[in-house]
């Protein structure tokens, strides 16, 4: 190759050794370089052969300037934040940030909740939730993680009012109502505007927002004005806004905020485990980052 050229390999996950993290196969990899280079954040939570065994063949071994960005940002942000820091956690399910909720109540001084998640955390404070999506076997768990957060000082905020409806369709019919009076039959698929005013309240104390997960079924326009509105607090707030992958990405760019964002993830499942405070087996490898 000349200098200033390029050479582009083929996906190395149609390879079964890339995802076993087979030594020969990234032998065969590190065979191509000098050194190793690792820009794929999305990635790094992955121990395979491109992004962890090659490393052992190369040396120096570092990250890229997208992998440091996303690193100074979301760990930064957990480990070091200007404070108040306020950390918005949303989903369909709790089982899926359990280890987020916990890292959090560690670190935050507020912690909002919303999506589907929130009809668990009302089951287990003893409120109707009428055929809204409920994780029953996690019920005794967010009584733990709202007793943790009394005892930690970390405030914990669910939404007052939802919008049901009285089915999952995007022409279902809809009502507000507040979280002590959903109808039987009827379920909860956007946070209501009472709760938004309240969130946004919060929010405007902050000096730094992480965020990870929507707070309704944003894909229809019937349920996105929750997830909007608290793009758009976001997006006016005067401090640090970080986006934590996924959905919540999704979400601020459909909303055309996303350059009004601090910083925005490129990782779903690799920032989901960074916020949990795990290890990634991609930046581990490597010999600085």
């Amino acid at each position: 190759m000349a200098n200033g050229s390029v050479c582009l390999l083929e996906n190395v996950r149609f390879y079964k050794d890339e995802e076993k993290n087979g030594k020969d196969f990234a032998k065969q990899l590190s065979e191509y370089a000098d050194l190793y280079v690792n820009d794929a954040f999305g990635t790094a939570h992955r121990a395979h052969a491109s992004t962890a065994g090659v490393t052992e063949f190369l040396s120096p071994s570092v990250a890229g300037f997208l992998l440091q960005k996303e690193l100074d940002y979301l760990d930064g942000a957990v480990s070091n934040p200007d404070r108040p820091f306020c950390a918005i956690v949303g989903g369909s399910k709790v089982s899926s940030k359990i280890g987020v909720i916990e890292t959090l109540l560690n670190k935050a001084d507020k912690v909002i909740l919303g999506g589907g998640m929130i009809f668990t955390f009302y089951k287990a404070l003893g409120k109707d939730v009428g055929s809204s999506l409920v994780e029953d076997d996690k019920i005794d768990l967010a009584k733990e993680l709202m007793a943790k957060a009394e005892e930690k000082g970390v405030k914990l905020l669910l939404p007052s009012d939802v919008v049901v409806a009285d089915a999952f369709a995007a022409d279902a019919k809809t009502q507000t109502v507040s979280v002590d009076a959903i109808p039987d039959g009827w379920m909860g698929l956007d946070i209501g505007p009472d709760s938004v005013k309240e969130f946004q309240k919060e929010l405007n104390e902050c000096k730094s927002v992480i965020w990870n997960g929507p707070m309704g079924v944003f894909e229809m326009d019937a349920f996105a004005k929750g997830t909007f509105a608290i793009a758009d607090t976001l997006a006016s707030l005067d401090g640090i806004t970080i986006i934590g992958g996924g959905d919540s990405v999704a979400a601020v760019e459909k909303a055309g905020l996303a350059d009004k964002m601090s910083h925005i993830s490129t990782g779903g499942g690799a920032s989901l485990e960074l916020l949990e405070g795990k290890v990634l087996p991609g930046v581990d490898a490597l010999d600085e980052a």
